[in-house]
């Protein structure tokens, strides 16, 4: 009979303890300001439909976390639509192909973009 301490779970935005762990990696204080940012008015207007609905369903999946924190921006690592390719991604870019290319603001960067208005 092997004894593992059990594993801590925090949340992938503030890094607190979690009492229940959740599929997305956030507390319930977290997920609601994820919830409300995905919904403000620059996040609703500035984007194309489509984009957001990914960008927001990959927040709900827990594809976002946070890799770095300055002063001036954050970078983030998002986890791709198929699952197997993970971006490094801040408001300002992307490494994602779409993101490389620089034509369309990709929604690796609306997903960043949504987390860092939940701040």
């Amino acid at each position: 009979m092997s004894t593992q301490p059990p594993t801590e779970h925090r949340c992938a935005k503030c890094n607190r303890l979690l009492r229940n762990p959740s599929p997305d990696g956030l507390g319930p204080k977290c997920r609601r300001m994820i919830r409300r940012a995905g919904k403000a008015p620059e996040i609703v207007n500035g984007y194309k439909p489509h984009q957001v609905e990914k960008a927001v369903e990959n927040l709900r999946q827990g594809g976002v976390a946070l890799l770095r924190k300055s002063s001036k921006n954050r970078v983030y690592v998002v986890v791709g639509s198929d699952g197997t390719n993970a971006y490094r991604t801040a408001r300002a870019a992307c490494t994602c192909p779409a993101g490389l290319r620089a034509k369309h603001v990709c929604w690796h960067r609306i997903a960043a973009h949504i987390f860092d208005l939940a701040s």
